[in-house]
């Protein structure tokens, strides 16, 4: 998008704010389509950071993540938690993932997630 849209910075704005890990949003971003929970910032990084220090390899990757954002203005990005890439009739992974994702790069977006079902 050349424009911010300014409902889904709200959005983003909000669940910064309030620190809140319950509004599911879907997107569409570079022909993926994203589902999932958006999550504050601090709590993504946090998270991510916890994964990366518990793997072998990656350990020392961890540090960068724990270094708080500078905020300055809007929020630029969604924090998603508990995510998937939806592929055909599956979700990439299973368990959810952990994506961030430019505000600028979505071509649209819906409130709630998605997930398949064989029945």
């Amino acid at each position: 998008m050349s424009k911010h849209d300014e409902l889904l910075v709200s959005i983003a704005a909000l669940v910064e704010s309030g620190q809140s890990n319950q509004m599911s949003l879907t997107v569409v971003t570079g022909g993926a389509v994203i589902t999932g929970r958006l999550a504050p910032e601090t709590a993504w990084r946090q998270r991510v950071s916890e994964v990366l220090t518990d793997s072998t390899h990656l350990g020392e990757f961890s540090v960068i993540f724990d270094t708080a954002a500078e905020k300055d203005g809007p929020p630029t990005h969604l924090h998603f938690h508990v995510a998937r890439i939806l592929q055909g009739t599956v979700g990439i992974p299973e368990t959810g993932g952990m994506y961030r994702v430019a505000i600028e790069d979505i071509n649209a977006w819906t409130v709630g997630d998605f997930s398949y079902s064989d029945h």
